[in-house]
């Protein structure tokens, strides 16, 4: 397929083909290369900040839409969206890239993609930054059964397994559904009683804000992207990663406990929802001995769950300053 010019100026779209489905990917600079693994309900898009920024510092920089997402493949068996496809998806387009090696980074769901990728392939992954979602060794308990043995039923997660159930709620209004949980997950949100982590009333978007106008780090532009692209593939290709949960904790078996070891960097919003969840604080107390190769931890005051978006300058900064001092 032909290159085609993205809504980000100098960033470029490509289609290739890695770990047997097409992907697309957005693309700019020259030097080491930089791999961005992004999250749920989002695209390569999230990453236009520092796309431009990083590649300006000197590398290539590469934001692929992940699998189930925009314009990458969709496979149909839920069973073909687990960790391992994910990071065989990461591996195989940095060999598609004629690379042998490329710093991961990841947000939200892509946290994990990157921890899982420096964690089994660390000559492919010499370094790794992941934001949102702290770094946790496989462990003994997954979590849809600590939720079980909690007496917790009505956590997202477990509204997540139900196949169609989200996709419908969500595809009824796309625009007005990403509004809503772009602004209630954001640093922006002031109502502590909003959110979509407990469900009180049995669906993602009854307990979210619909904010009077855009928090100024989205703007109406933005949102039309998004929009754009959820509504040519719906959200089952994203959501098919929530159903692999139990599945990722029964492969992660050989790696139980396991640290990584190479140069890495975290980053978060202080007020994201994710710094929440019952594990989060120990997980970031753990780091000394799950991440020694840990270069910095930083909790961004105000920023909400979309850090970079919301801070990208901080996030800029952070991270150039990582990659340049590897």
């Amino acid at each position: 397929m032909t290159d085609i010019a993205s809504p980000v100026p100098g960033v470029t779209l490509k289609t290739t083909s890695a770990n047997g489905i097409h992907m697309r990917y957005a693309e700019i600079g020259q030097g080491p290369l930089v791999l961005f693994c992004h999250g749920w309900p989002e695209s390569w898009y999230s990453w236009r900040h520092q796309l431009t920024a990083v590649a300006a510092a000197g590398f290539r920089c590469v934001a692929p839409d992940m699998r189930g997402y925009g314009g990458t493949e969709a496979p149909e068996p839920i069973d073909q969206y687990t960790l391992m496809h994910l990071v065989g998806d990461m591996a195989e387009l940095v060999k598609v890239l004629g690379e042998t090696k490329a710093v991961i980074v990841g947000h939200d769901w892509g946290a994990p993609v990157a921890w899982h990728a420096a964690m089994w392939r660390p000559d492919l992954f010499p370094a790794v930054c992941a934001m949102s979602v702290p770094y946790a060794p496989p462990g003994y308990v997954d979590i849809l059964s600590a939720l079980d043995k909690l007496g917790i039923n009505d956590f997202y997660l477990q509204y997540f397994q139900k196949p169609g159930v989200p996709e419908a709620e969500l595809q009824a209004d796309i625009r007005g559904a990403l509004r809503r949980l772009y602004f209630t997950a954001s640093g922006d949100l002031d109502d502590a009683k909003k959110g979509f982590g407990r469900l009180p009333d049995g669906t993602l978007l009854g307990n979210t804000a619909n904010p009077d106008k855009l928090p100024a780090w989205l703007s109406e532009a933005d949102l039309d992207y998004y929009t754009q692209e959820f509504s040519r593939t719906g959200f089952r290709g994203g959501l098919n990663w929530y159903r692999n949960l139990r599945r990722n904790w029964e492969l992660g078996g050989p790696w139980r406990g396991q640290s990584i070891r190479q140069p890495s960097l975290f980053i978060a919003g202080e007020r994201d929802g994710v710094l929440r969840f019952p594990a989060a604080q120990a997980q970031l107390d753990a780091y000394p001995k799950t991440l020694p190769g840990l270069r910095g931890s930083h909790i961004l005051s105000g920023a909400g769950h979309w850090v970079q978006q919301e801070r990208p300058d901080d996030v800029n900064r952070l991270l150039i300053g990582f990659l340049k001092g590897l």
